[in-house]
């Protein structure tokens, strides 16, 4: 029971929102009706997806939070002590005890659970549309002033920054990467764009902190579609005001300090980046932390795929006899890579779509030509290891996938088949099964797959040939997946990518665009 002197908080929405920015939380659940199975904590979704299904909580000073009984809604079965990180229990006493001043910026009965953003590569210059999403009906509805221009010609990518403050959107045809700080109310603000190094830049992704940003050139400087030849891996510092660079705004990338160029080398015709969850480890200097920067990982199909990642007309002759490939690289601090032992390593003939689970303990891949799912093992170095049980028969040419917050479930897009295949994750070997769900309708053309970071419930799908997005609602017990309501929903053009972000956990005003934009 709390002591007489605790402090009961009951989060509003406004403060849930401001917890979810705060990302060193480790903590250790039960999952409902299996309490031998447990999740860690180490990841915004899986914290957010947390953060939504409890409140309030009691904080006793000098001691970890816990969860008060009857106030559990997702997180059922077993109610034990969080075991938080030093680091975790700090910012989350200190983000409650903010809690009373953030009530003014609460959602009040708003059902929007998340902003989502679709860039599409039909119209020139390429657009992005925007839509709010229904927490009680997976329902989408368009952001009043989408859709908006991408910055560039034909978006072929997209990410948010960890706090859901920035999109940054990859132009292919141009090569540039624009970043949109985005408004309370979904709208988004062009602030700058950066030109990569190389060109048609193809897929994104953050480092877990924040502070990196990785992007994946389909082609060195000097090669193109008529020209095919290497692609690279661009990184990126990031800095307080969001801009790319090593200094603000200048987006000048980290220095390859073995060969000198701003790019780590990549087989040809890359595909999608991932990075693993960054963790915590105690420094030389008692009771300091330092960060450790895991890995990053790229996929290289060495076999011309015609997808939309990125859409192509062109069918560039491909090296014959070369397999698909997984490159590895350790991070270290501000962004300098190194190549890991092994790497590239085998991955079947055209390795597209890459996901790592919550815990980074598991790696998963598509194959394309192969119609099937890969999964690996990642070892404390970053070697991978195929999981023994060999892989999964997924539908007609996979493209894109992704992991749930929990790490129980995996879900991929199959671009010919125009469904989404579904597969339970074995939490001791990471071996994918496929599910009760394992082709549940999408639409023509399916191309990229993401779950909403609101509650974690509702899943969509963007369908390139279909020019629509696909909703549905995710059983979180079964992981089974089933079409929402007045779903698929219309998009300005042909969509290439989806991604989407919380309501109320980026900037509380309506945001300008950047000078001389």
């Amino acid at each position: 029971m709390p002591s007489a002197n605790s402090m009961r908080v009951r989060l509003t929405a406004g403060a849930v929102a401001y917890l979810k920015r705060f990302r060193p939380f480790a903590g250790e659940f039960s999952r409902p009706g299996s309490p031998q199975r447990r999740v860690v904590l180490q990841h915004s979704w899986p914290v957010r997806r947390w953060l939504n299904a409890v409140q309030p909580f009691t904080i006793e000073p000098g001691a970890i939070p816990q969860i008060m009984p009857g106030h559990s809604r997702q997180w059922s079965g077993r109610r034990k002590r969080m075991k938080f990180r030093k680091t975790g229990q700090v910012l989350l006493a200190v983000a409650a005890t903010a809690a009373v001043g953030l009530g003014t910026i609460s959602c009040g009965q708003s059902h929007t659970i998340d902003y989502v953003y679709v860039t599409s590569n039909k119209n020139s210059p390429g657009e992005i549309n925007a839509f709010r999403v229904d927490s009680q009906s997976g329902a989408l509805t368009q952001i009043t002033g989408s859709p908006f221009a991408s910055g560039g010609n034909n978006p072929v990518a997209e990410v948010t920054s960890p706090d859901s403050q920035y999109l940054f959107v990859a132009n292919r045809d141009d090569g540039s990467v624009v970043r949109f700080q985005i408004g309370s109310d979904g709208t988004l603000a062009k602030q700058n764009a950066c030109t990569t190094p190389g060109s048609s830049p193809s897929s994104m992704t953050f480092s877990s902190d924040g502070t990196l940003l990785f992007v994946v050139d389909f082609y060195q400087s000097g090669f193109s579609d008529t020209n095919p030849g290497p692609g690279d891996l661009v990184v990126y510092n990031v800095n307080s005001d969001g801009s790319l660079g090593t200094a603000a705004g200048n987006c000048t990338p980290v220095t390859n300090t073995a060969t000198g160029q701003p790019y780590w080398a990549l087989g040809r015709y890359p595909g999608t980046v991932a990075t693993t969850p960054l963790t915590f480890v105690s420094a030389s200097t008692p009771g300091a932390n330092s960060t450790l920067y895991p890995y990053v990982f790229v996929t290289a199909t060495n076999t011309y795929v015609t997808t939309t990642t990125p859409p192509t007309t062109g069918a560039p002759p491909a090296p014959s006899g070369l397999q698909g490939q997984i490159y590895g690289f350790s991070i270290a601090k501000g962004g300098v890579l190194s190549s890991v032992a092994g790497s590239p390593f085998t991955a079947g003939a055209t390795p597209t779509g890459l996901a790592l689970d919550p815990t980074g303990r598991f790696l998963y891949t598509t194959d394309s030509q192969q119609d099937q799912l890969i999964g690996y093992t990642i070892s404390t170095k970053g070697v991978l290891t195929a999981i023994n049980s060999g892989p999964v028969a997924t539908g007609t040419f996979p493209v894109a996938v992704t992991v749930d917050p929990t790490g129980f479930y995996a879900y991929l897009v199959n671009y010919t088949s125009g469904t989404v295949s579904e597969y339970a994750i074995d939490q001791a070997t990471g071996a994918p099964t496929a599910g009760a769900s394992s082709a549940a309708k999408a639409d023509a053309g399916a191309s990229s797959i993401v779950i909403d970071p609101g509650l974690a419930r509702v899943v969509l799908t963007a369908n390139f040939t279909g020019a629509d997005i696909t909703s549905m609602t995710l059983n979180p017990n079964t992981g089974a997946l089933s079409e929402n309501p007045n779903s698929p929903y219309p998009t300005g053009g042909q969509p290439t990518a989806v991604i989407a972000v919380p309501h109320g956990n980026h900037a509380t005003t309506h945001v300008q665009s950047g000078a001389g934009d």
